[in-house]
């Protein structure tokens, strides 16, 4: 029902920075919940941020201060503005709708902080 379709992502040096969005189409309802998450390699996916559509943000710890969460509803767009990368934060990111009972996933994208 909903298709959740990310771009941005690459390989950046520690200290830069980095945008993720991802554009969401189908049957999105007119309240919802819109993420990122991660997954560096052999740990699990974790929470980086969310948003509400009505604008209530949550962030993980480590990143908050650091990444800021932020969405288009008129686009049904949310996007992620990454600064200050450390190496910490190399994985891969995935963006997440959630909306009544379901939950979709995007495709994902690989960050990494590397010198």
């Amino acid at each position: 029902q909903v298709q959740l379709v990310q771009s941005g992502g690459g390989l950046v040096e520690p200290g830069g920075s980095l945008r993720l969005s991802c554009a969401a189409s189908g049957s999105i309802f007119s309240g919802n919940v819109m993420g990122w998450y991660r997954q560096a390699p052999g740990q699990q996916r974790e929470l980086v941020a969310t948003m509400t559509s009505g604008g209530y943000t949550n962030y993980e710890d480590s990143v908050a201060g650091r990444f800021t969460i932020s969405r288009n509803n008129a686009k049904n767009t949310v996007y992620l503005q990454m600064n200050t990368l450390k190496p910490g934060d190399t994985a891969v990111y995935y963006c997440n709708c959630r909306q009544g009972d379901s939950e979709y996933w995007g495709q994902g994208t690989q960050v990494t902080v590397s010198s």
